[in-house]
Parts: C-alpha cells; sequence; structure tokens
C-alpha cells in the first residue's frame, strides 16, 4: 500500500489532522511509514526547533535545558505513535523507542558512576588541593589555560572526552573561582581538547567506537588521526590565548589538605576507567557495565570510611551516625549525597535530546539527510558537512546515520567523517556531551552565547585539521 498527499503546516490542517489523520497518510512499506512529507513530519521538526531554541536561550531566561527537549520528546513520540496505531502497527514505535531508551539508559548509567566520581573527588578536596599547589606553583591563568587544555586532550583517549572535561572543569572552578571570563575560555579550551583528544582513538569518543566496533578502521589506523587532533586544539587555543586575563589566581592559602583516602578515591577512579575499557575490549561489553562494576568500588570503600570515622579528638570506638554537620572532622563519607548531586538537568537533557533525534531518525530525516549528502555532494563535501551537523544536532544520530548508508569511500574517507564528527561539536556548546555537561557544571560562567562568539575561531581550528589530515594521510585517499 503506498499512499502520498502534499500537506502543509498551517493550523487548519493540523487540526484536520489531529480530526481525520486518514486525509494525510504518508508512504507506508512493511511496519516503516515514511513522515518525511507527512504533517506528523513536519510538527515534529518545528517542535524539536522550538524545544532547541529554548536550551540556547537558557542564559536569558534562566528555565533548564532539560525542560523543552523532555516536552519535546513526549510530543515528537505521541505523534508518531499515534500515526503508527493509526494504520494498524501497533509495536513499531515502542520497539523504536525501547532501542532510544537503551541508548540513553547506557549514556545515563555511565555518566551518573562518572558525575559521582567526580563529586567524591571534591568533597575529599582533591581539586582543592590541586587548585592551591597550581596557584602556589606561581601560574597565572595562561599557564592554567595551557596546562588544563593538555591534560583534556591527553586523558580522553583513555578515559572519554565527557569525564575527562567534567574533571578538568573542576579543577577549573576551583581555580578560577569568580573570575567568570577565565573560566568561560577554559571551558571551551577544554571542550575543544578533550572532543580532538577523543578523536583519534577508538574508545575517546562514542562516534569512534562506532565505527571500530562496525569493523571499518582498525584499533590502530585510529592514530593517523593525532597530527589533525593537535591542529584542531591548538590553533583555536593559541587565539584564545591572548583573551585569557594575565592574571594570577588569588593569594595560596596554606593549609589546604586532601581528606583520608583521597588518594584511595583517584585510584578506585583510575580502576574504574580501566574496568569499563576492559570490558569493552576483551569482554565486550558495554562500557557502562564497566562503569557501575566501578561504582561498587567506591560504595565499599565509602562504607569502610563511614566505619572508621570519628570525630576530632574521640575515641576509635566511638562511631558517627548519619549527622549532618559535626565539629572537628568533616562528616562521615556518603555516597548516595554524592550520587544526589550528580548534575540531574544534565542527564534528563540527554534524554530529551537521544529521544527528540531518535524520533527524527524514525521519522526518516536523517536517512534521507545522508543520502541526499553523499549521492549529491561526494563523499569529501559531505563529510565535512557531517561535523557541521554534529554540532547543531548530536554526533552520535548523525554518525549512525553514516554507517547504515554505509556509501562506498576510501580508509582516508572514513578517517575524514570519524574526525569531523568528533570534532565538528566543539563549535557550538550544545554539540557535544563536553559541552553540555560543562553547562551545568559551570552554570552561569560557561555559556551558549559565551561558546559562539569563539564559534569562528574553532571553525578555523576545524577547516585546519581537514586540510591537515589531506596534507599527512593523503596515501589513505
Amino acid at each position: 500500500m503506498k499512499v502520498r498527499a502534499n500537506t502543509i503546516i498551517t493550523p487548519i490542517v493540523f487540526t484536520l489532522f489531529l480530526l481525520f489523520p486518514c486525509i494525510a497518510l504518508a508512504a507506508s512499506q512493511g511496519e516503516f511509514i515514511d513522515l518525511t512529507s507527512h504533517t506528523a513530519g513536519y510538527v515534529a521538526i518545528f517542535v524539536f526547533v522550538v524545544a532547541y531554541f529554548f536550551v540556547m536561550m537558557e542564559e536569558f531566561t534562566h528555565m533548564r535545558k532539560s525542560k523543552p527537549v523532555l516536552l519535546a520528546a513526549g510530543i515528537i513520540w505521541g505523534l508518531i505513535a499515534w500515526i503508527y496505531a493509526s494504520n494498524g502497527f501497533t509495536h513499531a514505535a515502542e520497539q523504536a523507542v525501547r532501542h532510544n531508551i537503551l541508548e540513553y539508559a547506557e549514556l545515563f548509567l555511565f555518566l551518573l558512576v562518572a558525575m559521582t566520581y567526580i563529586n567524591a573527588m571534591e568533597e575529599r578536596n582533591i581539586f582543592e588541593a590541586l587548585r592551591v599547589r597550581l596557584v602556589c606553583a606561581g601560574f597565572s591563568f595562561r599557564k592554567i589555560f595551557w596546562i588544563t587544555g593538555l591534560l583534556a586532550f591527553f586523558i580522553s583517549p583513555v578515559a572519554d572526552n565527557l569525564t575527562t572535561a567534567l574533571l578538568m572543569c573542576a579543577v577549573v572552578m576551583a581555580i578560577g573561582r569568580d573570575n567568570a571570563k577565565f573560566i568561560s575560555l577554559a571551558c571551551i579550551n577544554i571542550v575543544v581538547a578533550a572532543n580532538a583528544g577523543g578523536a583519534f582513538s577508538p574508545f575517546g569518543d562514542i562516534t569512534t567506537l562506532m565505527v571500530w566496533q562496525k569493523g571499518i578502521i582498525d584499533f590502530f589506523t585510529f592514530f593517523a588521526l593525532f597530527i589533525p587532533s593537535v591542529v584542531n586544539w591548538l590553533v583555536p587555543a593559541a587565539i584564545m590565548h591572548f583573551a585569557v586575563p594575565n592574571l594570577y589566581p588569588a593569594k595560596c592559602e596554606i593549609g589546604v589538605k586532601m581528606k583520608r583516602g583521597a588518594f584511595v578515591v583517584m585510584g578506585l577512579f583510575l580502576l574504574t576507567i580501566c574496568t569499563a575499557v576492559g570490558f569493552h575490549n576483551f569482554l565486550h561489553l558495554p562500557p557502562m557495565l564497566g562503569m557501575m562494576t566501578g561504582l561498587s568500588y567506591l560504595k565499599l570503600y565509602g562504607f569502610y570510611l563511614r566505619k572508621t570515622h570519628k570525630r576530632e579528638g574521640e575515641s576509635p570506638k566511638r562511631r558517627m551516625g548519619d549527622e549532618d554537620e559535626e565539629l572537628g572532622d568533616p562528616v562521615a563519607f556518603d555516597i548516595f549525597r554524592k550520587i544526589a548531586r550528580a548534575e540531574w538537568d544534565t542527564l534528563m537533557f540527554f534524554y530529551g535530546i537521544i529521544l527528540c533525534v531518535g524520533g527524527l531518525g524514525f521519522i526518516g530525516y536523517l536517512a534521507m539527510i545522508s543520502e541526499t549528502m553523499y549521492a549529491g555532494w561526494g563523499a569529501t563535501p559531505a563529510n565535512i558537512m557531517v561535523g557541521v551537523f554534529s554540532a547543531i544536532l548530536d554526533n552520535i544520530p548523525v554518525m549512525f546515520a553514516v554507517l547504515t548508508m554505509y556509501p562506498e569511500m576510501s580508509q582516508g574517507h572514513w578517517l575524514l567523517v570519524t574526525l569531523t564528527a568528533g570534532v565538528g561539536g566543539s563549535m557550538l556548546s550544545i554539540g557535544s556531551a563536553a559541552g553540555v555537561a560543562l553547562m551545568g557544571q559551570a552554570r552561569g560562567k560557561y555559556t551558549f552565547f559565551g561558546h559562539l562568539k569563539w564559534t569562528p575561531v574553532i571553525a578555523l581550528g576545524y577547516g585546519a585539521s581537514i586540510y591537515a589530515h589531506f596534507l599527512v594521510n593523503a596515501s589513505k585517499f
């Protein structure tokens, strides 16, 4: 059965569509209905654009970014499910939603563990001690700008760009404190560096992981992107350097010490990362499972800290209960407080985005765009535009669409699309998980419009990295 009707989005037509869905049926084949030219598809795009507008206006409206995308996700999938149910496909939309929720669940649990460890390390004064050490070392804001960027670039290939960005942002927040300009520039630098660092590692970013799992590029070939990734970070960082305040942090605070167990918590976090990588590489399990296993390490150690906790001057036999405050030593370590302090708005935002983009993909827009790009434009322009699209939407569904299309390309072009999808999201704060997470962690200091002011400079680095890839990896085309 194949029925088409050209419709436009007007209040009258939309009302008729709601009352009489049979007047606007899209093409269907099997259990797939092409809604790209259907009123529901146009409405879904409109809802998504409006929701993203409110996300970008968070700095002015002060409405949390998760609120509009949560509503948009419900509306989009509600429309899809209603159309499918009206045509007798009662479970097609349900199965698609479950697939999207599975993707979100893996991301959610991974992030929750990472945020919990970061909160635990912050509570143990690890970042404060690092801040004091950097301050007492006499480093200026400009040197700290480069140190945090360098660390973000080289840690993200081992861990992942999101966790690395969260760690470095916590250090920057502790050092910069009330200097909003420094925090904003340092966060932009961290996002660019973390995304660039994750682009040349098979497990540094979700997009590289997808390409690696697909078997298109082998493990060691990814490292051919090292020089282009360095260029992608260094070009904007070198320009932003001159805008960083040439000042020194506040006076060194003597006597700041890490709390008991701080080094163990850091070791457990490293062990958790290794567990996640090992589970994925050797056992072929989702990295999330390794992260959740690592959370048990912290929970067990937290139990030990509570059992051995005592007030200053108290006998070791007297243990603390669940009191919120105490004199002397800090309160006993409570793992659930660290979980509760996770950035829930960011986690809910990811849910909304994954469901919204997943809905648009299910409608057929992502496949349609991919086919138009690779069939009409050619591999090079299409792969460059993938990076641009990943800054606006999200690199995961964009890369998934490319892998679904599986266009016939050389290894050099597959490396190119891996690079552009990985670093293209740096051009907007909402273009990568690292940027979104830092907007929540440094709320009010690192913002969408603060990042947008430096988009031309970041785009210059984006273009330079593509040129470097063609220059360095010419033999792979």
